[in-house]
């Protein structure tokens, strides 16, 4: 036996709601998606990042030096969970608290930051050790870009 219409229509209502609200990071189309701050395309699929909001609306960054501007600009973000991609596995996101980033002007960024994140430590400093550069912890980024 089939719920009545109402009952259905209620449902779907339902969950379509808790889906709009989710606080997870959302799928960037790369070549189409502007940054939300710079407005250029996001098509680097290393640099990209993304604000959820408490309410679960989402703004994408083609690089983790505009969330970071953005954020920094914000006069209220409390409760907003931040995310980039990263190094190891392009596309894919970290939360920005767990990152580790690498500035090495041997690898650049899309706003010329030379700021790339990685998942782990391990991969972090190998980059450095071939590359050059500095480690930076989420923290400590956050003050080195208020400079």
């Amino acid at each position: 036996m089939f719920p009545s219409t109402s009952l259905y229509s209620l449902l779907v209502l339902g969950i379509i709601g808790l889906n709009s609200c989710s606080k997870s990071p959302k799928p960037i189309v790369y070549g189409e998606d502007t940054c939300h701050y710079c407005r250029m395309t996001i098509v680097d699929k290393i640099h990209g990042a993304q604000i959820v909001t408490d309410k679960g609306k989402v703004f994408k960054f083609d690089a983790a030096e505009c969330l970071i501007r953005y954020h920094n600009d914000l006069e209220n973000n409390e409760g907003y969970l931040l995310f980039t991609n990263h190094f190891e596995t392009p596309e894919a996101f970290v939360p920005m608290k767990d990152a580790v980033f690498l500035i090495s002007e041997a690898l650049p960024s899309p706003m010329g930051a030379f700021l790339t994140a990685f998942k782990t430590n391990a991969k972090a400093n190998q980059l450095k050790e071939e590359k050059g550069g500095a480690l930076y912890s989420w923290e400590q980024l956050q003050q080195h870009f208020k400079k």
